[in-house]
């Protein structure tokens, strides 16, 4: 039972980041954001509330299969879980930074922080539970997807 116990936490905990990010996003969206010019690729808006919900859901089972894989090899499971929770925060804080503080450069220049560090903590992972990397994939995809969005946007306003 303990084991269902830490997904449903870390579950619990990232979709909590994202309901978080979230608030810096609902001020600019209808106000500032349809002010940019966006590339052709730019989806419409209402893709990425379902996309990120499923994310966070992916992250925090991947996050809680290494959780419970803790016994098996304490330090690298601890070493994994910080490089998670890093990568957590940078996401979070490109909300801020893009929606936020309107800062487009910095928001480009995080978001391949944040891409750089989710790759990091997939390999993390995959030596942990292999199971729990591979819930991590559509998320690598999404950000990698992000940055060339987040970055092409700042391009075509700067």
């Amino acid at each position: 039972m303990k084991k269902y116990y830490r997904i449903i936490i870390c579950v619990a905990v990232c979709l909590a980041v994202g309901y978080l990010s979230s608030l810096a996003t609902q001020s600019s969206i209808k106000t500032w954001y349809p002010t940019l010019v966006k590339p052709f690729f730019n989806p419409p808006n209402w893709v990425f509330a379902p996309v990120w919900t499923l994310l966070y859901i992916l992250m925090g089972l991947a996050a809680g299969m290494v959780w419970n894989a803790y016994d098996k090899n304490s330090e690298l499971t601890k070493k994994g879980l910080l490089f998670f929770g890093i990568q957590l925060f940078f996401n979070a804080l490109w909300s801020y930074l893009f929606f936020g503080i309107h800062n487009l450069l910095l928001a480009s220049i995080e978001v391949i922080l944040l891409l750089l560090l989710i790759y990091e903590t997939y390999l993390i992972f995959k030596k942990i539970e292999h199971k729990a990397s591979l819930l991590l994939i559509p998320y690598l995809v999404w950000v990698i997807f992000a940055s060339a969005l987040t970055i092409s946007i700042w391009a075509l306003n700067r």
